[in-house]
């Protein structure tokens, strides 16, 4: 089979890496300690490194806030989060204005759908590592059992659809929800998650859901 040195070259970050594999073997020839242990320490680091973490975002209807922000994650962190939205009562399509305000982002706007949170607690749903609600009321709501035991924090948002006024009025509340989103995404993107865990990473997504737009 392929040992532990090998397997590092596969994938992406071949770089990053190679320069991390230089400080391990500086620091074994130092230490004197066996080369399998510290590749398999290495190993461990750059798989979590590389690990696509799942994120779940709940609002009450899936139609706006919640898939905003489904977007605006698997934009912003492709390749280190996958998101996935879902309603606690959803209502079973998608508000125009929330699929505009991410187009002028240029984020794709297919595959979006309004579906119920009951379809990610069942067996062979994808396994989140974090579960955000964006919306009070969902916030209030007694949640399924998730799979996983994901990390959870509240993400409120304002919402946008209960904004009557003109056309320009009701797509500035989009906006000013999206940038909301948009911003606390940016935080998490900023967390150095290899190295926080547990009660640490817990406050940080907490700290993250008071957090207003730039």
């Amino acid at each position: 089979g392929r040992c532990c040195s090998s397997l590092l070259h596969a994938g992406p970050d071949a770089s990053r890496r190679a320069g991390t594999r230089r400080v391990l073997h500086a620091a074994r020839q130092a230490a004197g300690h066996p080369g399998e242990v510290l590749d398999l320490l290495l190993l461990k680091v750059a798989t979590m490194s590389d690990k696509v973490r799942n994120v779940l975002f709940i609002c009450t209807g899936n139609s706006a806030r919640s898939i905003m922000a489904e977007g605006l994650m698997n934009h912003l962190g492709r390749g280190r989060f996958k998101a996935y939205s879902a309603g606690s009562h959803p209502a079973g399509e998608i508000r125009p204005l929330a699929l505009q305000t991410l187009r002028q982002w240029h984020i794709p706007t297919d595959g979006f759908s309004s579906k119920s949170w009951d379809e990610f607690a069942v067996p062979g749903a994808p396994q989140m590592d974090f579960v955000f609600t964006v919306c009070d009321k969902a916030a209030g709501e007694l949640c399924p059992l998730w799979p996983g035991q994901p990390m959870t924090a509240h993400w409120g948002v304002a919402d946008p659809a209960a904004v009557e006024g003109t056309p320009e009025q009701r797509q500035r509340a989009y906006m000013d929800a999206a940038l909301v989103l948009k911003r606390r995404i940016e935080l998490m993107l900023a967390l150095p998650l290899q190295t926080l865990a547990g009660m640490s990473l817990q406050r940080e997504i907490e700290r993250i859901g008071k957090t207003g737009a730039a």
